[in-house]
């Protein structure tokens, strides 16, 4: 039914100086006649979105559908480079965000504000199929009205998680970084790991790792390689220096 393509890959990380690192996954479907975005990434995803979508021939414009599993920033606010795409998102998710004050947190007031108002946008509500293959499941605490997306139809399925299950970690502890109810997001989280198993194969992408399969035993295994790197100009000259995020921290010289 559908291609999948990972066009960047969420970190499961955060800086301790400087604020949320906002690496979050997005994944681009392709087929049904469709080219759908799952999540979109934050405004410093924005060169590297474009970069992947023109290594595999796909305008902005090309892109008829965006699914958002939650109104967080770094998930949301790139729904507007996509003028044809129709936005998806929950009608619980989307009433609670437009309803919160400014505040220090995730929300990104004016992009739900647009979300709000704009034509282009289609609430779901959870058990809604709404797509070929996609199933809206709720699965709240990381925020009131976040979605999972189970899609079938493939040879295996995929499970897109979003925030409820962030990572790895997540999946194996049962608790999670983020949330306003512990207790509800452990109940999301068994949730997850049900949808996870009921089908072989089951492709899990989360909000902020790697996709991964359970294995034999169950156990979740990441399915291709990690890659993050910063580069920082830490020296007297305009060489910068390269600080692998996935391998303890090693530096070295940088080399495009």
């Amino acid at each position: 039914m559908y291609s999948i393509d990972v066009l960047i890959q969420g970190y499961p990380g955060r800086s301790l100086f400087h604020g949320s690192l906002g690496w979050s996954t997005t994944t681009l479907l392709r087929g049904e006649g469709r080219r759908i975005l799952v999540d979109v990434g934050a405004f410093g995803a924005r060169h590297l979105l474009a970069k992947q979508l023109a290594e595999l021939k796909v305008a902005a414009g090309d892109i008829t559908d965006v699914v958002l599993t939650h109104a967080h920033y770094d998930h949301s606010v790139n729904f507007t480079l996509f003028p044809n795409a129709t936005v998806w998102i929950g009608e619980k998710e989307l009433a609670w965000a437009a309803a919160q004050p400014p505040g220090f947190d995730p929300l990104p007031e004016l992009y739900v504000r647009e979300l709000e108002v704009s034509p282009r946008v289609k609430r779901i509500q959870a058990g809604d199929r709404f797509l070929p293959g996609f199933r809206a499941v709720m699965a709240p605490g990381h925020t009131p009205g976040h979605l999972l997306f189970y899609v079938t139809g493939n040879e295996g399925a995929i499970l897109f998680t979003g925030d409820a299950a962030k990572n790895r970690a997540e999946l194996l502890a049962m608790t999670v970084a983020d949330t306003y109810d512990q207790a509800i997001s452990q109940e999301s989280l068994a949730l997850i790991w049900d949808y996870w198993k009921r089908e072989p194969g089951t492709l899990l992408v989360p909000g902020h790792d790697l996709c991964m399969r359970l294995d034999e035993a169950g156990q979740p295994r990441y399915v291709g390689e990690r890659r993050a790197v910063l580069t920082a100009w830490l020296g007297d000259t305009m060489e910068p220096t390269s600080i692998d995020l996935c391998c303890g921290g090693a530096m070295t010289r940088y080399s495009a």
